[in-house]
């Protein structure tokens, strides 16, 4: 299943990509492998967040571990209320496409790659579903500081998965 899938109908979306000098599943294994040590950027900005101790291993593990669950090979899904600064995650539902209760928000992540040229183009995308207009109108405010952030930590991350692919 992709983001797409996952998150068809969405009221936010991210979508950031790099070309890398690998094949699409190198592409796709370096950045699932990065850590906090290929990004130090995303230490700092871990701490800025409030999230206490930075995780350990990858990131995309780091990612399953605080409540992301497997949408799919490539994809993570998480209900919660990301305004929150504990994040409200709700990892008790089993299903993530008919789940549809008030002041949440359903949120879909994926690292993907496609043969590009004689590489491959590396991207993630986020898309964001809000449940009503409350969570609407919290999730635009907290958004409105995070969205800057939440770019620069993907383009890090893909940029050291395009120097993992690579050497």
């Amino acid at each position: 299943m992709s983001v797409a899938d996952a998150l068809p109908v969405y009221h936010h979306r991210e979508h950031h990509s790099i070309h890398v000098e690998a094949s699409p599943a190198d592409a796709v294994a370096a950045a699932k492998s990065i850590t906090l040590a290929d990004v130090p950027l995303l230490r700092t900005l871990f701490r800025l967040r409030g999230l206490g101790t930075p995780p350990r291993g990858s990131l995309w593990e780091a990612m399953g571990r605080n409540g992301f669950r497997a949408g799919g090979e490539e994809t993570l899904t998480l209900i919660g209320r990301p305004w929150r600064i504990t994040g409200g995650r709700r990892p008790d539902v089993q299903d993530f496409a008919a789940f549809d209760e008030p002041r949440y928000a359903k949120m879909a992540v994926d690292m993907i790659a496609v043969p590009e040229g004689g590489g491959a183009r590396l991207a993630t995308e986020t898309r964001v579903f809000l449940t009503d207009p409350y969570a609407q109108r919290r999730f635009r405010a907290y958004w409105l500081v995070i969205r800057p952030f939440s770019g620069l930590t993907r383009r890090s991350w893909l940029k050291a998965a395009k120097r993992r692919a690579e050497t």
